[in-house]
């Protein structure tokens, strides 16, 4: 299943996003043809933490208003359902996407890259200097 919305991002730029507050959803859509009722699901989206997941959920609701509740019943019982998911927030994801993602780097990944400040290099010696 493809992730929409990780683009351009780093594994570790998808973890910040992560424990800053970004969520990874899926949305619930149905179709219909008579008697046939089919409910599916999106792909996964990440919802940044600046994002509202109910906006990003609207195409698939769409859908199901318009195409879902010609189905007696289940058409009608699945379209309540995806809407009121879709209304929710959608499905959310977060821990099966992220626990894939470490699984496939061995573990969270951690910025080692990043500017080491004058405290953070004492605390270091420090460290170093207690070993035994």
């Amino acid at each position: 299943m493809k992730i929409e919305g990780i683009d351009g991002l780093t594994v570790l730029d998808i973890q910040d996003e992560v424990n800053n507050g970004g969520k990874f959803v899926i949305y619930s859509y149905c179709v219909s043809i008579i008697i046939l009722s089919f409910k599916r699901s999106s792909n996964i989206y990440l919802i940044k933490r600046e994002q509202n997941a109910v906006a990003k959920s609207l195409p698939w609701t769409g859908i199901s208003l318009l195409f879902g509740w010609w189905g007696i019943p289940w058409g009608i019982i699945y379209t309540i359902g995806a809407i009121g998911r879709n209304f929710g927030g959608g499905k959310n994801v977060t821990p099966e996407v992220m626990g894939f993602i470490h699984a496939q780097t061995g573990g969270p990944v951690f910025d080692f890259e990043k500017e080491v400040t004058p405290a953070e290099e004492e605390e270091l010696k420090k460290l170093g200097n207690n070993k035994n």
